[in-house]
């Protein structure tokens, strides 16, 4: 494909050194023929002697054999030119038969033989380019592409994540589906061999099935390596298929224009004045001076540290002359979804783009935007997953001091984890949010609304975008999980505070820190002694 695009890039260069060749040959023609300058001109004999006739023939003869020079040189290059440029035509065409362009195959609808044919072509191309035959060689042991295996209940997978475990069936339609069609079309194999349509032959089924590898390129397709019981017991059939990715299609092209997409951010609150502190500074920078199109909804439970938060929001206000906010009072026990739902709610103007946020996120001006492209009323709802940030004094412990807040965003295995079980900060149109009937309000105090929400988008006809997001984060602060909660809410409380402290490593140096300390004491002393 490269190559190809080379030639076709090569073409308009050859053909404009064609076009200055030319130009050149005209030039010289002109100026060789040119008579010369006075203080140019060559000595000619005098009219009266008697030699004028032969020297005038011979200056004639001698400039016209140069003229004539000249034009053979000229035309050789020429021709020269013309022979490498015919031979780049073939060379191209000839790539062009052998690997037919993409964009040809999708857009040539007037031939549909042809586009089937090179088509075809195209996906058996596929098998060689990917690492099926033969390997590649890679440049690090982290570039190698490995397997995952499978059986007829259980996939054994590698990237597992935090939701995912390292044996498990598969939850995705797509991935069950996946592998029940593979499985079958190799017993189909089994039971219908190539060239041997008269030979009798053992009725295979997915009983005989043993286990599979396989592993996506995903430029190329994905590869599959099946193993069944054979005729003995230490003989096995072995099936190998390749299901190659075709060319990447356009969908559509559109300009999408957001200056006028308001989003309200709503943060069900109650206590915590210095969270909130920290939030508004976030807020007042990301949100005010950066982005400049954002509403900010509080809804606040109670009346404790109330008028502490409505001193910092008023604040706010004067100082970066905002206006654009709502302040809601509940003389009722703390839910994040009452909270959420009755912000919601609240908002009496057009159709607005609706954040739902905690006090402990930091965002950037640059997510806010995700926020509103990842979003259409009526098609899609957005479900970022953020980076939750580990416990600084633990990752920062050997440190001199914990660096700044904006010096710790950074997303590292050491600094935190993509926190891929979480479905609390999403971003949806008011009018989906409303027509899916909201959040659970029988769900009291922490956890279990956003995933009975998420649910709900799931299970209705709209697209979920589910990513992670470089410009959202969970800031770290010590979780405390109250007795009042249900018995389901408080394991789901405690996993959450278990991963929110430090990497695996990290704790084991903490579990490991008296064994650490007396290996050092010991080399210490050893060292004194020598």
């Amino acid at each position: 494909m490269m190559l190809r695009r080379g030639f076709i890039l090569l073409l308009p260069r050859l053909v404009g050194l064609l076009v200055v060749a030319c130009c050149s040959v005209s030039i010289v023609y002109m100026l060789a023929c040119t008579p010369k300058g006075d203080n140019q001109q060559l000595a000619l004999p005098r009219v009266h002697s008697s030699t004028a006739k032969e020297g005038y023939e011979a200056i004639l003869q001698e400039q016209e054999e140069q003229h004539r020079n000249y034009i053979i040189s000229l035309k050789k290059q020429i021709a020269q030119l013309k022979a490498e440029l015919q031979g780049r035509s073939e060379q191209l065409k000839n790539v062009q038969n052998q690997h037919p362009d993409p964009l040809v195959i999708r857009l040539d609808h007037s031939n549909p033989e042809k586009a089937q044919a090179n088509l075809l072509a195209f996906l058996r191309s596929q098998i060689d380019k990917a690492e099926v035959h033969s390997g590649v060689k890679l440049s690090t042991e982290y570039a190698a592409v490995p397997f995952e295996s499978f059986t007829l209940q259980k996939v054994y997978q590698l990237e597992t994540g935090l939701t995912r475990h390292p044996e498990e069936k598969p939850v995705r339609k797509d991935k069950r589906d996946e592998l029940i069609e593979v499985i079958e079309l190799a017993v189909g194999s089994l039971n219908n061999p190539e060239g041997d349509g008269n030979v009798k032959h053992r009725v295979y089924t997915a009983s005989d099935f043993i286990e599979g590898i396989y592993r996506t390129e995903k430029d190329k397709g994905t590869l599959y390596e099946l193993t069944f019981k054979g005729d003995t017991k230490h003989q096995f059939k072995k099936v190998v298929l390749f299901r190659p990715f075709g060319p990447v299609m356009k969908v559509k092209n559109e300009n999408v224009n957001m200056a006028d997409t308001l989003i309200n951010v709503i943060v069900p609150l109650a206590k915590r004045a210095s969270k909130f502190r920290q939030f508004m500074q976030n807020f007042r920078q990301m949100g005010i001076q950066q982005d400049g199109r954002i509403h900010l909804t509080v809804v606040y439970f109670g009346k404790e540290q109330m008028n502490e938060v409505k001193s910092i929001l008023e604040n706010t206000s004067k100082s970066a002359n905002f206006k654009n906010f709502t302040f809601i009072q509940l003389n009722e026990e703390f839910s994040r979804g009452k909270g959420l739902d009755v912000g919601a709610r609240f908002w009496k103007g057009n159709n607005v783009v609706l954040f739902f946020c905690d006090v402990d996120i930091y965002f950037t001006a640059e997510f806010l935007n995700s926020c509103r492209l990842n979003t259409q009323p009526g098609k899609k709802v957005f479900y970022p997953v953020l980076f939750s940030q580990y416990n600084p004094s633990i990752i920062y412990g050997h440190h001199d001091s914990i660096p700044s807040l904006e010096q710790q965003l950074i997303i590292k295995k050491e600094t935190g984890f993509w926190r891929d079980f979480g479905f609390g900060m999403t971003c949806q149109y008011r009018s989906d949010f409303i027509n899916i009937g909201g959040f659970d309000l029988d769900i009291k105090g922490w956890g279990g609304e956003d995933v009975h929400l998420y649910r709900k988008y799931l299970h209705s006809n709209l697209i979920v975008i589910r990513t992670p997001v470089r410009g959202l984060f969970h800031l770290w602060h010590e979780k405390q999980c109250l007795d009042e909660l249900t018995p389901e809410q408080y394991k789901m409380c405690m996993q959450s505070k278990a991963m929110n402290e430090a990497s695996h490593g990290q704790l084991g140096m903490l579990v490991f820190k008296q064994e650490i300390e007396t290996h050092l004491h010991r080399q210490k002393l050893s060292s004194k002694k020598t």
